[in-house]
C-alpha cells in the first residue's frame, strides 16, 4: 500500500523519518511518497486532507481534527524547547503584554501563535512571515519583535538580537506540563489496521535514528543547507526525546491539556473527536 507522507526539511524531521523514507527498517508492505514543505504550509494543506499522513503543529491539528487522527510515534514535546520572543532593541515583557508592538510570527497555525496569543493575549498586531525571514525582518526594522522557532533559537544572539521571553518556559511555569509543538497524524478514513502499522513503522524508525544516529546524517544535511552541524544536532536533540517514540500517559495528557486551554481561550474550535489512537492498540 503506497501512501503519501509529509513533513518539513527541518533536521528533526529528516532525523525522525531517515530510516522510514530509506526502507532501513520493517515497512510491513507499506511505501511511502514523500513530500516536504515548511510547517504552516503543511498545516494548511492538511485542513484540506490531501496528504495521508503529515506532521503539523499541535494548534493546526484542531482545525482538522475530524480527518486526522495523532499517532503516538513522531511528536516533538519537551521542556526548554518552546519558540521564543526576540527583539533587536531592549523590551520588556510588559510592553509585549500591553499589545503595542509589532510582531513576525512563522504562521498563524502554528503551536507557536498559539503560545504568543496565550502570554500576551493582547498581542494582536502580527505579520506571518516564513520563519527563516523573522530574524531578518526584525533586525532590518520592519518588526519590533519576532517569534523564533526551529533552529533560530540557537543563532538568534550571534545575530544581534535578544529574547524577551521564552514562551515554552512560560507554558511550563503556568501548567507543569512539557510543550506540545508539533505531532505527526494520520488520515481517519484509512483503516485501522493501517493506521496502527504506519505508528509502528513511525516508533520503528524513531529507535533506528537514535540507535543508528551517523544513519541519517546525509539526509539530515542535505535539507539543512547552511546549517551547521553543531547547530544541526542541537536542533535534533531539542526535539527529537521519548515522547517522539511514543507519546505516553503524559505526554497525551500535555496535549489534552494544550487543546483545553485553547478551547478555553477561544482560540479554536472544539474537538468532538478522539485525539489519539486508540489505547488498545498502541503497542
Amino acid at each position: 500500500m503506497k501512501l503519501t507522507l509529509a513533513f518539513s526539511p527541518c533536521p528533526n524531521d529528516c532525523f525522525i523519518f531517515d530510516a522510514m523514507v530509506h526502507g532501513r527498517i520493517d515497512l510491513e508492505g507499506l511505501e511511502f511518497e514523500v513530500r516536504l514543505a515548511d510547517v504552516e504550509a503543511l498545516n494548511t494543506a492538511a485542513f484540506t486532507g490531501d496528504v495521508d499522513i503529515t506532521k503539523l503543529s499541535f494548534h493546526a491539528y484542531a482545525y482538522c481534527a475530524d480527518r486526522y487522527v495523532l499517532l503516538d510515534a513522531g511528536s516533538a514535546l519537551g521542556r526548554n524547547c518552546g519558540p521564543l520572543l526576540i527583539s533587536r532593541r531592549p523590551i520588556a515583557s510588559e510592553e509585549a503584554a500591553a499589545g503595542r508592538l509589532r510582531i513576525a510570527i512563522p504562521g498563524k497555525y502554528t503551536t507557536a501563535n498559539f503560545l504568543l496569543g496565550y502570554a500576551f493575549p493582547l498581542a494582536t498586531e502580527k505579520t506571518e512571515l516564513l520563519f527563516s525571514e523573522i530574524e531578518p525582518a526584525v533586525l532590518d526594522g520592519r518588526y519590533d519583535a519576532g517569534l523564533i522557532i526551529h533552529e533560530n533559537r540557537f543563532t538568534y544572539e550571534a545575530k544581534g538580537l535578544r529574547k524577551i521571553v521564552d514562551l515554552g518556559e512560560f507554558w511550563e511555569s503556568t501548567t507543569g506540563a512539557p510543550i506540545p509543538l508539533g505531532g505527526i497524524v494520520i488520515r481517519r478514513s484509512l483503516p485501522e489496521s493501517v493506521r496502527q502499522a504506519v505508528n509502528r513503522v513511525l516508533r520503528r524508525s524513531v529507535e533506528y535514528a537514535f540507535a543508528h544516529r551517523d544513519a541519517s546524517l546525509p539526509y539530515v544535511r542535505a535539507h539543512a543547507q547552511e546549517m551547521d552541524e553543531e547547530v544541526m544536532y542541537k536542533h535534533i536533540d531539542l526535539y527529537v526525546n521519548q515522547y517522539s517514540v511514543d507519546l505516553g500517559d503524559e505526554g497525551r495528557r500535555a496535549v489534552e491539556l494544550l487543546f483545553q486551554k485553547a478551547s478555553a481561550s477561544g482560540v479554536i474550535p472544539a474537538i468532538h473527536a478522539p485525539l489519539f489512537l486508540p489505547s488498545a492498540q498502541r503497542a
